[in-house]
């Protein structure tokens, strides 16, 4: 039971802010029992939270060795490849996380944008539609849809997506107009103020 103390104490820790000293608790938790999935993924949620994506990747790993079918750990996994650049490893662990769990927009998403990066853009495109199709009012979703119909050469489908973003976020449309080159459309944001 004592790896559950030094669990609680690391979840108290964290609520007040305290993000060095939970994971100091929570891998101490890890010493008291080895394999304790629970501590592994807060000491990895929490290093990510810092940036340290390298020191996190382990216990992401080890969390999902003790829980395999935990589609938001694979995101987070899939999270700490692409802020490090190793973007097939991050397609992995989100095209499980999607498998897993397929409502996830956020693991849609980060799909989207590491197909995106290893320029599969056609896929990169399915990916980000079904994130924009599950958070409709996501307007960075939508922009990086357009954005990859843009690389298809597909103004058709850019405009409909500055059509539907338009709807909810007018300055998201404007840059999307402008990073298209879509100056056929800025009489959409006329009138937005610059």
């Amino acid at each position: 039971m004592e790896h559950w103390r030094y669990y609680i104490v690391g979840r108290s820790l964290e609520a007040l802010g305290r993000g060095p000293g939970a994971i100091e608790s929570y891998k101490s938790a890890l010493r008291a029992e080895p394999g304790f999935h629970r501590a592994s993924n807060r000491i990895a949620y929490l290093l990510s939270a810092l940036g340290r994506f390298g020191e996190a990747e382990p216990y992401f790993s080890e969390t999902l060795r003790a829980d395999p079918e935990n589609a938001v750990a694979h995101f987070n996994l899939g999270y700490t490849f692409d802020k490090r650049g190793e973007y097939e490893k991050a397609v992995k662990s989100f095209q499980k996380a999607t498998r897993l769990k397929p409502a996830l927009d956020r693991a849609w998403y980060g799909l989207g944008l590491a197909q995106a990066h290893l320029g599969r853009h056609q896929e990169a495109a399915a990916a980000l539609q079904e994130a924009a199709t599950l958070q409709p009012m996501n307007p960075h979703a939508w922009y990086q849809l357009g954005m990859a119909y843009h690389t298809l050469r597909n103004p058709e489908k850019v405009t409909e997506v500055a059509m539907h973003l338009l709807r909810f976020d007018p300055r998201m449309t404007r840059r999307l107009i402008q990073d298209a080159g879509r100056s056929d459309l800025t009489h959409l944001v006329k009138d937005l103020m610059v």
